[in-house]
């Protein structure tokens, strides 16, 4: 875990604090589904104290992910420049974060870990599939063996149409006949 990326919201000056730190695959790999093989990411978080229990997070990441490619499997640098911006305010006695712009914290909270925050920032910004931008970068060999794996689709008859050809359960002739009446 990043110290840095912990702020002790209650005793923050008002005004506005800058924290930087540098990211590495251990901070990404902290459960077994992901899928971050290597990091390098520079985080920029400017916390601002607007008031006594107001807050502005400015979450700026600039840096490289590596994943796995998934059509060859080998390794994908995939460039990360993401900013994100949010609104704390501590009050009442849950933590509610339904809303993308506002996070509510306990009023009594004297910290706020903000390393989630810039994970999922980091991560969600990722695209939803990972490939090479041209399949020539592709590993050669796992695409030919992939190739060599692949079904070909069997041709219909063009004679004749496909419901002659695979039958039709009589269960569904019954349930037409129910629909028609």
């Amino acid at each position: 875990m990043v110290d840095a990326l912990k702020l002790k919201i209650k005793t923050l000056p008002f005004g506005i604090h800058a924290v930087e730190c540098h990211l590495d695959e251990s901070f990404f790999n902290t459960d077994e589904q992901n899928e971050v093989r290597r990091a390098d990411v520079h985080v920029n978080l400017e916390v601002t104290r607007k008031s006594e229990n107001t807050y502005r997070l400015e979450i700026a990441c600039n840096g490289t992910l590596t994943t796995a490619c998934d059509r060859c499997l080998d390794d994908l640098d995939l460039p990360v420049d993401v900013t994100y911006c949010l609104n704390v305010e501590q009050m009442g006695n849950e933590l509610d974060d339904s809303n993308d712009e506002l996070l509510i914290v306990p009023a009594d909270w004297r910290e706020l870990d903000a390393a989630p925050l810039v994970r999922d920032t980091v991560l969600l910004a990722m695209p939803m599939t990972h490939v090479h931008e041209n399949e020539e970068d592709c590993n050669a060999d796992m695409l030919e063996a992939l190739d060599s794996h692949r079904v070909e689709a069997v041709p219909d008859d063009d004679d004749q149409p496909q419901s002659e050809t695979i039958g039709t359960d009589p269960r569904w002739e019954a349930l037409k006949k129910l629909k028609e009446q």
